[in-house]
């Protein structure tokens, strides 16, 4: 048995992660840390906390005082940092919050797991995680070959400038004070859980409710779709298996346009729509729920400030190393995606009140169709 800190916990990746973790290792002490931002949701770990399978803190990694007393109670081993701001419209807004969380909130942690490791004679047997993001390396031409592990870091928002800096930081604390770290830089998550900001998400729940579907430009930036469930079984493997001090890209193979995923997210409700005839009766607003098209949603807005044009993830060094290759195509894991915001329509009807609404008025509601 090990003890596990894991930050963000309550974040779309994260408590995927708690669960996958608690399946793979039920006897591991799992403590889940998340600050309970916006973008959080404790819903699913709910039962967990309640039987008492997870250990559940509210609270901030730039908290030292905190995160110093659970090494202290918990005696973790082993650290996966995914707390973190993702989402580069909001960077783009308020950057300030991001260098807070993302480069202060590293710093934190690192600083404090590697004072109680050393403290404890823990160094040796100990790791910790750094989930970043491909966003580091910047934008690909159409031709260029997908990042490695080696290619140059050149951030273009925010958002990946303060995942850049707490990148190098981790690095910086392995070769210095010989911090047991490893990072991994992945490529766009999808799946369930997700915060309805993010596209494929946000394009399901304004589907639904006949609201237009917004792309940047002419949808023809691309993304490489990482399934999230293969997120956290690569998580799971670097963690337990991967070199100190070495960096792992995670992706998916599935490198779609944004026009084209719109598309078949659009399909895959008009399909929906077909098989369940009680979707009509639940979504009156949906243009499938009268025989018509999603499709006729989809409008094209300006495009947002340094849009990085393709991202795609060569995760060869991943699979050669540790064996972990990604198991869900797109078109195969986005039916199942959609299925879940259809089946779990009071989860995202809770997130999406409130201040989640004064977010996409304000992102949004200053863009002209084109």
């Amino acid at each position: 048995m090990e003890s596990i800190l894991i930050t963000g916990g309550a974040g779309f990746i994260g408590q995927n992660l708690v669960h996958a973790w608690r399946a793979a290792r039920p006897t591991d002490r799992l403590v889940v840390l998340d600050a309970m931002a916006y973008a959080a949701n404790i819903r699913s770990l709910q039962p967990l906390i309640a039987d008492r399978s997870i250990v559940f803190v509210k609270g901030d990694v730039r908290d030292a005082a905190l995160i110093r007393s659970l090494f202290e109670e918990h005696n973790p081993t082993r650290v996966a940092h995914l707390a973190a701001e993702s989402h580069v419209d909001r960077s783009i807004v308020d950057p300030e919050a991001f260098l807070q969380t993302n480069v202060l909130g590293t710093f934190t942690l690192l600083n404090t797991a590697l004072d109680a490791w050393r403290s404890a004679g823990a160094l040796g047997h100990a790791r910790f995680l750094h989930v970043s993001t491909d966003e580091v390396y910047g934008s690909l031409g159409p031709a260029d070959p997908p990042f490695s592990e080696s290619s140059p870091y050149r951030p273009n928002s925010p958002y990946a400038a303060s995942k850049a800096a707490s990148d190098h930081l981790v690095r910086a604390y392995v070769t210095t004070y010989g911090m047991p770290a490893l990072i991994t830089n992945c490529s766009n998550n999808y799946g369930p859980y997700q915060h309805p900001e993010k596209l494929i998400p946000l394009m399901i729940i304004h589907a639904l409710e006949g609201k237009p579907l917004p792309v940047y430009g002419d949808g023809s930036n691309i993304r490489d779709w990482l399934h999230v469930s293969d997120h956290c079984d690569a998580l799971l493997a670097v963690l337990a298996r991967g070199r100190i001090g070495e960096t792992y890209n995670v992706g998916g193979g599935n490198e779609r346009n944004n026009r084209d995923v719109v598309g078949l997210i659009c399909d895959t409700l008009d399909r929906a729509f077909a098989r369940d005839t009680r979707l009509a009766a639940r979504f009156p607003s949906c243009p499938a729920a009268t025989g018509g098209s999603c499709r006729s949603l989809i409008s094209y807005v300006t495009d947002r400030p340094g849009h990085d044009h393709r991202y795609a993830i060569d995760s060869t060094k991943l699979a050669g190393e540790l064996g972990n290759r990604p198991g869900i195509d797109f078109e195969h894991g986005l039916e199942p995606t959609v299925q879940w915001y259809l089946d779990h329509e009071s989860w995202w009807r809770d997130v999406t009140s409130g201040a989640y609404k004064a977010w996409i008025d304000k992102n949004y509601g200053f863009r002209i169709a084109v």
